[in-house]
C-alpha cells in the first residue's frame, strides 16, 4: 500500500501571528533601484471594482482583445511635510541623529502633542550634509478632503533618493507645498503594497490554520487538534501545532502590484449613491491591479518595488464599472 502524504495545515511564513502595533504599516527597509525622489505614498482604501480594457501584452493569449480586470481604488489626498529626521551610522546600523520639524497646520495637531519644539525653516540652512549618512522626510496626510469623513492625519517617515545633499534640498524646496501621487508614481509600474489585514479577534485552530474536523465519534470537541504533543513533554508543546489565537489585522507586505491608473478626475470611479461604508472619493486616485489587504478606509502605504521585474505593457482601459457595490 503506498504511504499516504498529506502536507501540514496552514502557512508557516508568517510566525508569530500577532496583532500590528497599529492601523498603519512601518517600513522596515527602502528600495534603492528607483529614480525617484519620493519612495513612499499613503492613500486610503475605497473598495473593490472592475474595468474593462483591451490587453496589450504582447505573449498573452487574449492579446487585442477585451477583458475583465478587478481592481481597488484607494485615495490618495496629497502629503505635506512635518520636518526631517537626519541619521548617523553608529555599529549597529543608522541612528537617528537630529530632526526638525517644522510649525505645521491645526489638523496634524490632532495627532502630535502641543509640547514638541518646532523649529523655523531657516534651521535646514545650518545642516551639513557630510555629517549624516542619510535624511528621511516625515510627512503626514490630508483626510480633510478625502471621502472617509475623518480629520486626524497619518504621521509617517519616507525614505528619499540621492545624497543627503540633495535629500535635504528636497525638503528645503518643498517643506510647504503639497506632494501629490502623480509626480512620483505613473501609471503602468509596479508598487510594493504596506498594510494590516482586516482583524478578526480570537478565533480557533479550524478558521486559523484550516485543520479538518476530528471524527464524530471522538471524546471532545471536534474544532480542535487531535493532539498536542507526546506525553513524555510534561505540558510542553511545539510553537508549530495549531492553537488558537489572534487572527487577522496582521501586517502584511504584497510586492509588485501594478498602477493600472492614476486618476484625478472622481467622477470617473464614483458610483451612484458613493461607495458602501466609504463614501465619494473626492480627490486624487490609484487603480491597483488585484486585491489589497485591509477593510474600507484603512490607511495604504505605497512604496517603490523592492524585487523589480520587468515592466508589463499597460492595459488600455475601455470602461470603468460604476454598478452600485
Amino acid at each position: 500500500m503506498a504511504k499516504i502524504h498529506q502536507p501540514r495545515h496552514g502557512s508557516m511564513q508568517y510566525w508569530p501571528r500577532v496583532k500590528a502595533k497599529r492601523q498603519y504599516a512601518k517600513i522596515r527597509s527602502w528600495t534603492t533601484t528607483s529614480k525617484d525622489v519620493l519612495l513612499g505614498f499613503m492613500g486610503y482604501k475605497v473598495g473593490m471594482t472592475h474595468v474593462m480594457a483591451i490587453d496589450t501584452r504582447k505573449n498573452s493569449i487574449s492579446k487585442g482583445e477585451e477583458i475583465f480586470i478587478p481592481v481597488t481604488v484607494i485615495e490618495c489626498p496629497p502629503l505635506k511635510i512635518a520636518g526631517i529626521r537626519l541619521y548617523r551610522q553608529v555599529y549597529r546600523g543608522k541612528q537617528a541623529a537630529t530632526e526638525i520639524l517644522f510649525k505645521v497646520d491645526k489638523d496634524l495637531l490632532r495627532k502630535i502633542t502641543h509640547q514638541k519644539v518646532y523649529k523655523e525653516n531657516s534651521e535646514l540652512d545650518k545642516l551639513n550634509a557630510h555629517d549624516y549618512t542619510d535624511a528621511r522626510v516625515i510627512v503626514y496626510t490630508q483626510p480633510r478632503f478625502a471621502g472617509l469623513g475623518k480629520k486626524r492625519p497619518e504621521l509617517f517617515e519616507v525614505a528619499l533618493n540621492g545624497s543627503v545633499a540633495d535629500k535635504i534640498k528636497f525638503v528645503k524646496d518643498n517643506h510647504d507645498k503639497e506632494l501629490p501621487i502623480n509626480t512620483f508614481f505613473k501609471e503602468g509600474e509596479f508598487v510594493d503594497i504596506h498594510a494590516v489585514t482586516i482583524g478578526k479577534g480570537l478565533q480557533g485552530p479550524v478558521k486559523r490554520f484550516g485543520v479538518t474536523f476530528k471524527n464524530h465519534k471522538t471524546e471532545k470537541g471536534v474544532r480542535r487538534v487531535g493532539t498536542l504533543g507526546g506525553w513524555s513533554g510534561q505540558g510542553h508543546f511545539l510553537y508549530r501545532v495549531a492553537h488558537p489565537g489572534q487572527t487577522g489585522y496582521h501586517l502584511r507586505t504584497e510586492f509588485n502590484k501594478q498602477l493600472v491608473r492614476v486618476g484625478t478626475k472622481p467622477e470617473d470611479v464614483n458610483p451612484k449613491g458613493g461607495w458602501p461604508q466609504y463614501g465619494l472619493v473626492k480627490t486624487t486616485y490609484v487603480m491597483i491591479k488585484g486585491s489589497v489587504a485591509g477593510p474600507q478606509k484603512r490607511a495604504i502605504i505605497l512604496t517603490k518595488p523592492m524585487r523589480t521585474r520587468p515592466q508589463e505593457s499597460l492595459p488600455t482601459i475601455t470602461e470603468v464599472s460604476l454598478n452600485a457595490k
